[in-house]
């Protein structure tokens, strides 16, 4: 279901990018093309995997647990 998704959105982006350059197109603008669609496709699986099947809420940071060996130096004086 993911695949066929990401597929979509790939086809739609580089449809998009199609009519948006103008004609003719050359070999670099079907890199740009390319490119543009292959980028805004790994962004939409990174979202859907991490809101998706990541079940830990802090998936980019670990909360810190503070303890009395955690002060930083009084350095007054």
């Amino acid at each position: 279901m993911i695949v066929v998704g990401i597929t979509i959105v790939f086809l739609v982006v580089a449809a998009i990018m199609m009519k948006v350059l103008p004609q003719p197109h050359s070999q670099t603008d079907y890199l740009v093309i390319g490119a543009c669609a292959t980028m805004v496709s790994m962004m939409v699986l990174f979202v859907v995997l991490i809101t998706g099947f990541v079940k830990n809420p802090n998936v980019f940071y670990k909360k810190r647990v503070k303890n009395a060996g955690d002060q930083p130096p009084n350095h007054e004086g």
